[in-house]
């Protein structure tokens, strides 16, 4: 626990010294005048500046530390047998329940490093380093506050819990930083990289309708019969179980019956909807009502929210509403960086920032339980 509390507090001050805002706008405005989001990691068209040329180095000792950590890790998570499992059977040209551009990726790392031994570890590795990448840019690129998002980013655990199910995590960091081209409106960039992300997880398809759908949403004027589709939808999911279930277990036969086909409510994941919400209303009239970026935000809370308390006899919930609830390390900062009266503004984040690092806290207890067991950490330099 000590090693996960001390990279974290690290990267953070490491973090300290990066100021996105000096970097070259990549979205066009919005046609409420204000920029969708982020900046890249090049120089703009006017050269590198100093600053940027800092938050180049930052970013890249966050990376190599993050990126690090993970690659190097054994026999961390629940699922890390299921894996190198599930690379033995791939080697032996035996069916696997994976995609096929897992499959092929596997194969692959296998032809140059073989089946043999340890070969194993570079497939992690690789994962690692493709993980860590997509969250990292997408948070440098579409966070205006770098560190107040890398700080939700961890705070949530959704860093750590990548150490664990392997393929998910990545298709996960594709879809955040793919949410950029929505926001700019380069929709056929958009569906490819999601195209090519669900060649490792399926699951991320879904992401093409609530992305787009959200973006919609964030750019009219919403009108009553707007609420009342909304409304039919959250009813569809209390009524409806029975025909969301069917085209669940059509897509995903094996969940059906297993020990993930139960009906659990994730009372911590509906807090934090809930909290987002809230903070979303106090500060919507500066923050939400006039940034197309913060509404598209907003919405996918809002779809996270109903998935919660509404969908949980979806099968690993989780696994559809965290594409929903994952950009809250955009639009939390955004709002609190919005709020114009500085003593309320730093009451707010104040606790936000208590809030999470409690959550962070009860994060790395659970961390060793059986179902977990992201600790102890073991690595394959010294373990």
């Amino acid at each position: 626990m000590g090693l996960f509390v001390g990279v974290t507090v690290l990267v953070l001050l490491m973090a300290c010294l990066c100021r996105t805002g000096e970097g070259p706008d990549l979205i066009q405005p919005d046609r409420d005048g204000q920029a969708l989001s982020g900046r890249g990691f090049g120089p703009g068209q006017g050269g590198i500046t100093r600053q940027q040329a800092l938050n180049l180095w930052v970013c890249g000792g966050i990376y190599v530390v993050l990126a690090a950590l993970s690659a190097c890790r054994i026999a961390s998570g629940n699922d890390y047998w299921v894996y190198t499992n599930m690379f033995n059977l791939i080697a032996q040209n035996r069916h696997v329940s994976s995609e096929f551009g897992f499959n092929a990726l596997v194969r692959l790392m296998q032809y140059f490093f073989g089946t043999e031994g340890y070969s194993y570890l570079p497939i992690f590795g690789l994962f690692s380093l493709l993980t860590v990448y997509f969250f990292l840019r997408a948070v440098y690129e579409q966070g205006d506050w770098f560190l107040g998002s890398l700080f939700l980013f961890l705070m949530n655990g959704y860093y750590f819990s990548s150490f664990n199910s392997v393929r998910y995590y990545l298709v996960l960091a594709i879809a955040l930083y793919s949410i950029k081209y929505v926001l700019r409106g380069e929709y056929l960039k958009f569906l490819l990289w999601i195209l090519a992300a669900a060649a490792f997880h399926k699951s991320v398809l879904v992401v093409i309708p609530l992305y787009l759908g959200a973006n919609w949403l964030a750019g009219i004027r919403l009108r009553r019969w707007h609420y009342a589709l909304g409304l039919l939808l959250v009813l569809s999911l209390v009524f409806g179980r029975d025909i969301y279930r069917f085209l669940i277990f059509k897509i995903y036969p094996f969940y059906e019956n297993s020990m993930f086909d139960t009906v659990e409510y994730s009372l911590t994941n509906i807090l934090k909807c809930l909290g987002t919400l809230g903070l979303s209303l106090i500060c919507y009239r500066t923050s939400v009502q006039d940034c197309r970026r913060n509404r598209f935000y907003f919405f996918l809370n809002l779809g996270g929210l109903a998935l919660y308390t509404c969908g949980a006899f979806i099968p690993e919930v989780s696994r559809v509403a965290y594409y929903l609830v994952v950009p809250q390390i955009f639009l939390i900062p955004n709002l609190l960086r919005g709020v114009e009266n500085k003593s309320l503004r730093r009451v707010l984040t104040g606790g936000t920032a208590l809030a999470f690092a409690a959550y962070f806290a009860l994060f790395l207890r659970s961390a060793y339980d059986v179902n977990v067991r992201l600790l102890p950490y073991l690595n394959w330099i010294f373990n």
